[in-house]
């Protein structure tokens, strides 16, 4: 028999938390329901205090208004036992290279395969926006019932696989 080391080891349920860049996430409500279903502690970090439920395994942080202080704070306490919750694609590639799982509100998760591609398309993004001199260029689809439901999905099988395998 053959004793797995610390890297392939099965993260313990109890170490497992859920991390929420709260300042503009549409689906607060919805990871609360989750991981409080899997008893997965979660912390809301926003740059102004943020009504959360009063219950034991949901914490508020609440940070400088500073540049991107929320994201500098999600970043250094990310690691291989947390779910990162995002739309901010560089805060996304942070919380990778630190081991963590990250998930975007619309249920779609951020790999370490797939990041390169959503910086990629941020910067050209950017690009087009800084270009566009006035002109609307168009934005991001609505969020809808559908992106809620996929992140439903998402997080619960997300939550699901780290507590059985600890692995991607």
């Amino acid at each position: 028999m053959t004793v797995p080391d610390a890297s392939t080891a099965p993260t313990p349920a109890a170490n497992r938390h859920v991390l929420v860049d709260a300042d503009a996430c549409p689906v607060k409500e919805e990871i609360y329901k989750v991981a409080l279903r899997h008893q997965v502690p979660v912390t809301v970090v926003s740059n102004r205090p943020l009504r959360v439920p009063d219950h034991p395994l949901v914490r508020r942080v609440v940070v400088s208004d500073a540049f991107d202080a929320a994201d500098d704070w999600i970043a250094q306490a990310s690691d291989p036992a947390s779910v990162v919750i995002t739309a901010d694609i560089l805060l996304a590639d942070r919380a990778i290279k630190a081991g963590a799982w990250v998930l975007g509100p619309t249920g779609k998760p951020f790999t370490a395969n797939s990041i390169g591609g959503a910086i990629a398309t941020r910067a050209i993004m950017a690009d087009l926006r800084a270009g566009a001199m006035g002109e609307a260029i168009g934005g991001p689809a609505p969020f809808s019932k559908a992106d809620r439901s996929r992140f439903l999905s998402a997080l619960d099988e997300m939550l699901v696989r780290l507590a059985r395998t600890g692995a991607r």
